[in-house]
């Protein structure tokens, strides 16, 4: 609307500014034409009641006195050129001094001449200013051309350029007003259109898949806005169905990939035994003298196998339902060189910036921390390197403590690195893959972060950073 408003204004000033011109114009074309009628007139009774004989030489003598009188009385200076267009006579006494008077351009007589009533109209702008000459002929009682009457004119538009400069100026006030006219209205309309918008605006924000929606319930409304707020309860509707399929979808998904990973962990050491004690009874010889080596050697092969089947019970049992956590205000650096003393390796390096980095969580689960990723570290570095490190650090980094656990291992390949933290994946040739997926989760749960870098042949850092304890 306001829009509408500033294009009709500024239609309505250009019109306005074309119209004063041509006002203008006409204003000034026709009283040209109305004097010059009236001196033509007063010519020819001065030609009529002159004692001279009337020819185009005794027009200087015709209008000797006549023309200044003339010239007064129509308050316009008046100049009478011969047919060639050499002047005779003029009301303006300068040119009674002037050696050589400027005489018609030829293409101004030939324009007088071929004209049907022989006369032309002259319009120069000369610094700034309009200037009409109107040339047409002087004839005698008999119609027979005598001399060209020249009414020089100076088109003066004053008035009208003040008029047109109001006119503007009340326009203009008129617009503003109707622009503040117009924001008034427009505010109060969109405020009234848009206040149920805005409460269905919140709504949509607020909805999310993971809770229970609210309908939106207004009488108060236009019919749009009805269908927009029928259309929203509608999702709603659909979207709480659609997210107890999915909550449904994910679940059984969920137990079928567990399901399928459990068995598939379980038939691994079952086939080791199967064969095991399918040899051992193809093989018994109760006379065999060295029976006992062999069944403590088939009771160890058993065992080995049943605690790979426990320890596949215990990962997932673990990765299932966390242990509650038993938070403590502990020393980070302390915790770590205790978790790291049960590895053998002397190629495992610590440091620390400072002797006491205190923070507030559970230490069985800092010690799981580190020693999962320590573990990782160990098995990453292929056993024919030379020169193998794995280095962990600790240090403060503003309201945080960083742990770094630094490999120069073979590094992990880019297809790998989106999978890194999934349960189940793994790029070992023994282990289940929950380590990761589970060290991920205790972090996240103390609003900690878990990131790492990797460049194959040259190894990996993973980076751990856990909130210090509040002051």
């Amino acid at each position: 609307m306001i829009l509408l408003t500033l294009i009709a204004s500024i239609l309505i000033a250009s019109i306005s500014i074309y119209q004063f011109k041509r006002e203008a114009k006409d204003y000034h074309q026709e009283r040209l034409e109305r004097k010059e009628n009236a001196i033509k007139e007063h010519i020819n009774f001065v030609l009529a009641t002159t004692t001279y004989p009337l020819t185009e030489k005794n027009l200087p003598l015709i209008f000797k006195d006549k023309i200044h009188e003339l010239s007064d009385i129509h308050s316009l200076q008046i100049n009478i050129f011969s047919l060639e267009g050499k002047l005779l006579k003029s009301s303006k006494a300068s040119f009674s001094i002037d050696t050589v008077a400027p005489p018609i351009p030829k293409y101004i007589l030939g324009l007088i001449q071929s004209s049907i009533d022989k006369r032309y109209v002259d319009v120069k702008t000369i610094d700034d200013k309009k200037y009409r000459a109107s040339f047409s002929q002087i004839k005698d009682l008999k119609f027979k051309p005598l001399g060209i009457l020249n009414l020089p004119y100076i088109q003066d538009d004053g008035f009208y350029e003040r008029e047109l400069r109001n006119f503007l100026i009340r326009l203009g006030q008129v617009y503003s007003f109707m622009l503040l006219i117009a924001f008034a209205l427009a505010y109060f309309l969109s405020s009234y259109i848009t206040k149920s918008l805005k409460s269905i605006s919140m709504k949509i924000i607020s909805t999310t898949l993971n809770k229970k929606n609210e309908k939106i319930e207004t009488d108060d409304s236009s019919r749009e806005v009805s269908l927009l707020i029928d259309a929203y309860n509608g999702m709603v509707d659909q979207l709480e169905e659609s997210a107890l399929l999915l909550a449904q979808s994910e679940r059984e998904q969920a137990w079928r990939e567990m399901a399928k990973q459990v068995a598939h962990e379980i038939k691994n050491p079952l086939t080791p035994m199967r064969l095991t004690v399918q040899s051992f009874e193809r093989k018994f010889d109760a006379n065999d003298p060295e029976i006992k080596q062999k069944i403590k050697d088939y009771s160890d092969t058993l065992i080995q196998q049943i605690d790979t089947m426990s320890s596949v019970a215990s990962a997932f049992s673990n990765f299932a339902s966390m242990p509650a956590q038993q938070n403590e205000t502990l020393n980070v650096v302390s915790v770590i060189e205790l978790a790291l003393e049960i590895f053998n390796e002397d190629f495992i390096l610590f440091e620390a910036d400072e002797k006491e980095i205190i923070t507030l969580m559970d230490r069985t689960q800092l010690i799981r921390i580190i020693t999962n990723l320590v573990k990782n570290a160990i098995q990453a570095i292929p056993e024919d390197y030379k020169e193998k490190r794995v280095k962990i650090s600790v240090k403060k980094d503003s309201h945080f403590v960083l742990i770094k656990v630094i490999d120069n291992g073979s590094g992990i390949d880019g297809q790998n690195i989106p999978r890194i933290f999934e349960p189940k994946f793994t790029t070992k040739t023994s282990g289940m893959g929950l380590g990761l997926g589970i060290i991920k989760n205790i972090i996240e749960n103390y609003k900690g972060t878990i990131t790492f870098e990797s460049e194959i042949g040259l190894g990996t850092t993973f980076t751990v950073t856990l909130p210090l304890i509040k002051n």
